[in-house]
């Protein structure tokens, strides 16, 4: 007799000896386990893709897949070289902290760069479903330095998806420049300094420049610093318990996030299910929505756009991956999210490395295999 149908067997067996309550939910476990593990198996070609492009993602990498309401899919792979672990050892040096060489895990915890943006768009859309904030208000009307330097007309939608068409610098130069930040509102008045390189809505430039003014907005609007409306607001409701924006003087609502594979994978989940979790309504169902239109229309001019982006659209905080039914929102090392809105599941590869070549084949392969896995009945 097989295994699946000697447990089947061995399960209904217990359930003809009694009738208890607490044995019928043990038997119905031992199946459904039974059955899970028999559908992982479909899986191994996910197993393999990991295998090989871990040595490419910095040497380590792991994929979780949330599905028909359970974690279905959580797979690590780890094939540091001796370069990419002396660089790790590195970095844990000048951070004062031993290094960490071991397989990533659910709990994992790590910088997950433009990955924030995505967090921080969901968290000004909280004050947009209460009413407390348009998308349509213009930032001189909270940030009167911006007005002073003929910035205020630029909306808070055109903030979340980077068309306020301020020239800003190359992303790891203004990372550099916001460790010497000592406030929120010095932050603002450098960005107010920053040239414009057309009009508002017309240019679009991946950059930290228009989070960081929709997260000054919120914090005027508040009174509340940046890291304490996103643990009200979006951590605590989503059990994220182990994510934050650093340890900074100031935030980078656009790149400074720390998370883990479990926490992220919880607001995809949020995402997923139209702004709820758990039966908790975080985000409206329009908000969910809005953000998930691309704002860069035909005529948009494109000064900037990362090359592992391809041809994607952008919304609010995330990437339209046009035509594939997804959004996304990866980051500067490597981390790539997803939702897939038509198969309604949602994705996570968390990884740590700097050369972004082959990235936007890598993510649309990866993509494409998950679907193909999931798709099948």
């Amino acid at each position: 007799m097989k295994r699946g149908s000697l447990i089947s067997y061995l399960v209904i067996k217990l359930i003809n000896i009694t009738m208890n309550a607490r044995v019928l939910i043990i038997a119905a476990s031992i199946l459904f386990g039974c059955e899970k593990g028999n559908a992982q198996s479909d899986f191994s070609k996910l197993d393999s893709w990991l295998s090989v492009n871990a040595g490419q993602m910095g040497g380590r990498a792991i994929l979780v897949i949330y599905k028909d309401g359970h974690l279905v899919y959580n797979h690590s792979a780890g094939k540091m070289n001796a370069r990419q672990k002396m660089v790790d050892r590195f970095i844990a040096k000048r951070q004062g902290k031993p290094a960490d060489l071991e397989d990533y895990t659910l709990t994992t915890r790590q910088p997950i760069a433009s990955c924030s943006k995505w967090l921080s768009a969901a968290l000004v859309m909280t004050f947009v479903d209460e009413g407390k904030l348009k998308l349509t208000d213009t930032v001189g009307k909270y940030l009167p330095v911006l007005s002073q330097h003929g910035k205020g007309n630029i909306t808070v939608s055109q903030c979340l998806s980077h068309l306020t068409a301020i020239k800003a610098p190359d992303i790891k130069e203004d990372i550099k420049e916001m460790r010497n930040i000592n406030s929120m509102d010095e932050a603002i008045a450098d960005i107010a300094a920053m040239p414009m390189e057309g009009e508002p809505g017309k240019v679009f430039r991946y950059s930290n420049v228009g989070l960081q003014i929709a997260g000054a907005v919120i914090e005027k609007i508040t009174g509340k610093d940046f890291e304490t409306l996103f643990q009200e607001r979006i951590a605590k409701p989503l059990d994220m318990t182990n994510t934050d924006f650093g340890k900074g003087r100031v935030p980078v609502p656009a790149g400074s996030a720390i998370s883990t594979p479990q926490d992220y994978l919880d607001f995809l989940v949020m995402i997923m299910n139209k702004g709820t979790y758990n039966g908790k309504r975080i985000l409206n169902e329009t908000s969910i929505a809005a953000m998930q239109v691309n704002r860069v229309t035909p005529g948009v001019k494109i000064a900037y756009s990362p090359a592992e982006a391809g041809n994607f659209g952008y919304g609010y905080g995330e990437w339209t991956m046009n035509g594939r039914n997804a959004v996304t929102s990866p980051g500067l090392f490597g981390s790539f999210p997803w939702v897939n809105t038509e198969i309604k599941y949602a994705a996570f590869l968390m990884t740590f490395y700097i050369n972004s070549e082959g990235r936007n084949k890598r993510y649309l392969e990866l993509k494409q295999l998950t679907d193909e896995v999931l798709a099948k009945p």
